[in-house]
């Protein structure tokens, strides 16, 4: 049965990309906002999005939270659509629509062939950052959850992998034993820190426990490296800008803990900028 129900949204999201390439991107984007906005909230809880809301950010009315929560769905949907254009902003064609602050971060980072952990969050079209870090010349490999549905999946892998990012590293045990292997061939390693995840530390995140990934501190502490935070935002319904960030340092007293919450407290920090443009989909306090 669960083969059956892959196998139709295959043939739905097939169809969809293929109707979103005939239109171009501004209007694909458009596309993707419409069918975000209004299916996106049959797919999730409203009331789990309300309340993480409510729990992170408590100051904000009614209407503020309301605003939020359309702004994600139409998010998710224009996410969705830019993945028929991905390989028209590696290849320049929609360069106009990315603007990246802090390039010469990466040009130093490229100069000095040290590898570093990249951190980001899923604030807006996040797979943007593992491809403009990599057509900067910097060696990088991502790390990325596969899809439950298995045939979606082999396209999202097969887009990842030609236009965003050749280097790919699934999440789990084995994954970070290839993270090591890239690490030591000076590859530097992109991660998405706001994933929920079966190992890790309790790390607060807006006053509340969250189960963290630990990967970027214990390169930290293993490798003495660096972290660069990236930030991604949609500066208007087809502009994106990216901005990477001075590099992190921490003391050798630093512990696990004490590093992985520092990260979170960026992650905070970035969310509350702008949190029409994160995923509150996801139970994070689980």
């Amino acid at each position: 049965m669960k083969i059956i129900k892959y196998i139709v949204q295959f043939l739905i999201v097939f169809i969809l990309f293929i109707i979103l390439k005939i239109f171009g991107y501004k209007i694909a984007s458009n596309i993707g906002g419409f069918i975000g906005s209004n299916l996106g909230p049959l797919f999730r809880s409203k009331k789990m999005i309300i309340k993480n809301i409510n729990n992170s950010l408590p100051s904000l009315n009614e209407m503020q939270i309301k605003n939020i929560i359309n702004e994600m769905w139409s998010n998710y949907g224009r996410i969705l659509s830019d993945y028929m254009y991905i390989g028209n902003f590696r290849n320049l064609k929609l360069n106009k629509h990315l603007r990246v602050d802090g390039s010469e971060i990466l040009e130093i980072i490229k100069k000095n062939n040290k590898p570093v952990i990249f951190i980001s969050g899923h604030f807006n079209n996040f797979e943007l950052m593992a491809m403009e870090i990599e057509r900067s010349g910097v060696n990088v490999a991502a790390i990325y959850r596969p899809l439950n549905n298995i045939f979606l999946n082999k396209i999202m892998e097969f887009i990842r992998k030609k236009y965003i990012c050749k280097h790919q590293i699934k999440k789990g045990f084995s994954g970070l034993r290839d993270m090591i292997h890239y690490f030591k061939k000076n590859f530097s390693i992109a991660v998405m820190i706001d994933q929920r995840v079966s190992e890790g530390v309790q790390s607060n995140l807006f006053n509340r426990p969250a189960l963290t990934t630990t990967i970027p501190a214990q390169f930290v502490k293993k490798f003495n490296c660096k972290v660069v935070p990236v930030y991604i935002e949609r500066v208007d319904k087809h502009n994106y800008r990216m901005k990477v960030s001075k590099p992190l340092e921490f003391t050798k007293d630093e512990t696990i803990e004490s590093i992985t919450q520092q990260l979170n407290f960026w992650l905070e920090k970035m969310i509350k900028n702008n949190p029409g443009q994160w995923i509150w989909s996801h139970n994070r306090w689980k």
